[in-house]
């Protein structure tokens, strides 16, 4: 068995490739974009993904990852989960899936994505919340500096790359003896032979169907000690509000 379907056997019913996974509790529904993405205008895999999924073309992709979406309970709200982002996002290399490794840089979104997004606003009346994504690494090619992992659309659809890479750091022995120093129960024996790593996380706190904040998180893990590093917060709807005001006031 190959590993591919190993994979998709591992994932179960949480595998959301052209699929969508509903919460009721939540009021929530995942919806998958295409699986195997790279970005750009070229299907990536497309044998696999003619033989797997029947699709030969963006225009059937697209039309996959609509209809996923429309069978949404009325009440949810949507969060799209894509491996790249949609195109329309921006074209310079620091946008949220702009190219940085070649010059002249352009928009390396999914268009299948942007157009199945399209659709869903056009035709029904489901409400699009966020939609996550990776891919498109923050660290930028060749030094060129960080990506904007956050964009806002004119329907106020947030979109969120994810893609902070490498995402678990080793921690030098240094650093992992001060973080757990102050724990009384860790002995000085204890301590020296902790090794530890961090890790990111981008969160996303939403209440009531609505995204509250983001937050690019670093958590340690030394032993059984776990501690939150680092907080980085990318979005806010409070502070997005006071912007709408003031914009008003003006």
């Amino acid at each position: 068995m190959d590993q591919l379907k190993l994979m998709i056997i591992s994932l179960g019913d949480e595998h959301v490739g052209y699929g969508r996974i509903d919460f009721p509790n939540l009021k929530l529904s995942i919806v998958g974009g295409r699986p195997f993405s790279c970005g750009g205008e070229h299907l990536f895999r497309k044998k696999l993904l003619t033989a797997r999924y029947g699709v030969h073309d963006m225009d059937e992709s697209a039309k996959m990852i609509y209809e996923a979406a429309l069978g949404t309970p009325a009440d949810h709200s949507i969060i799209f989960l894509a491996h790249n982002g949609p195109s329309g996002l921006g074209s310079n290399l620091d946008d949220i899936c702009g190219r940085d490794w070649i010059p002249g840089a352009g928009d390396y979104g999914d268009p299948d994505l942007a157009h199945a997004i399209s659709q869903l606003k056009q035709t029904t009346k489901l409400q699009i919340k966020l939609v996550v994504f990776g891919h498109m690494h923050k660290n930028l090619a060749y030094g060129q500096g960080l990506r904007k992992m956050i964009a806002i659309g004119d329907d106020n659809i947030i979109y969120l790359n994810g893609a902070v890479v490498p995402r678990v750091k080793p921690m030098g022995k240094e650093q992992a003896n001060y973080a757990v120093s102050s724990n009384p129960e860790k002995t000085p024996a204890m301590i020296s032979n902790l090794q530890g790593t961090k890790r990111a996380f981008t969160i996303a706190d939403i209440s009531n169907g609505n995204l509250e904040k983001v937050a690019e998180t670093w958590v340690s893990v030394i032993g059984e000690q776990v501690t939150i590093e680092d907080e980085l917060i990318i979005f806010s709807k409070a502070v997005e509000s006071s912007k709408h005001s003031s914009r008003s006031v003006l």
